[in-house]
């Protein structure tokens, strides 16, 4: 079931900050009414892809913010393997300069409630609660307006990579619609020409291209 419409789930976990610091009651919730909140999560520390999408996000995170947007990443690890992690080099496989969030959701409730954990709780015929495969998130991504409305979701499996310019992209169509209520079209990029929700206005645009 997707989630766009509703208000992001403002979850309250521990949380690595400023590639450092351990806290544990970090929540989305202070950013509302204040920023644009980016949340994406990924499957596990000290893998192979994930590294390359978290960096990608600390390489393009100074664009995020000049748009007024935040970015927390998330992944059923727990606080220390992030903080670890964030000691580690790049290379030697570590994530070392990343200073957005990293939430840790160990008990997967954070997943589960996203509706991304990669298995699901089965029960035996005799009661007993039994997983079945594998106990970490899928690579989502979530845009929520300053009001914590979330506005964007994608989910890939856990073997495709992100493209961290799409949720740049995504994000300016965002902001161009609410600034201008013009709205994007295909493959439409900050700077190109949007268009009035009228059908003069489709087909004025639709001549042009």
């Amino acid at each position: 079931m997707s989630l766009v419409g509703r208000k992001i789930s403002a979850f309250t976990a521990p949380a690595v900050i400023n590639g450092k610091d351990i806290v544990e009651n970090f929540s989305l919730g202070q950013y509302f009414g204040e920023k644009y909140i980016v949340f994406f999560f990924y499957p596990a520390d000290f893998t192979f892809v994930c590294p390359t999408e978290i960096l990608e996000f600390q390489k393009r995170l100074s664009d995020f913010e000049k748009r007024g947007a935040v970015v927390i990443g998330c992944s059923t690890d727990s606080q220390f393997s992030h903080w670890k992690w964030l000691q580690t080099p790049k290379n030697d496989g570590g994530i070392q300069g990343v200073t957005f969030p990293l939430v840790a959701d160990q008990t997967l409730t954070i997943s589960e409630n996203f509706g991304v954990l990669a298995g699901q709780t089965a029960y035996t015929e005799e009661g007993e609660a039994v997983f079945q495969g594998s106990p970490v998130a899928l690579r989502a991504t979530y845009i929520a307006d300053k009001q914590g409305v979330i506005k964007h979701e994608v989910v890939n499996d856990l073997g495709i990579g992100r493209s961290v310019n799409e949720t740049l992209r995504t994000l300016d169509a965002l902001i161009h619609f609410e600034k201008h209520g013009e709205v994007c079209p295909a493959e439409w990029k900050d700077g190109d020409t949007a268009l009035t929700p009228t059908f003069e206005g489709i087909a004025d645009y639709l001549s042009k291209h």
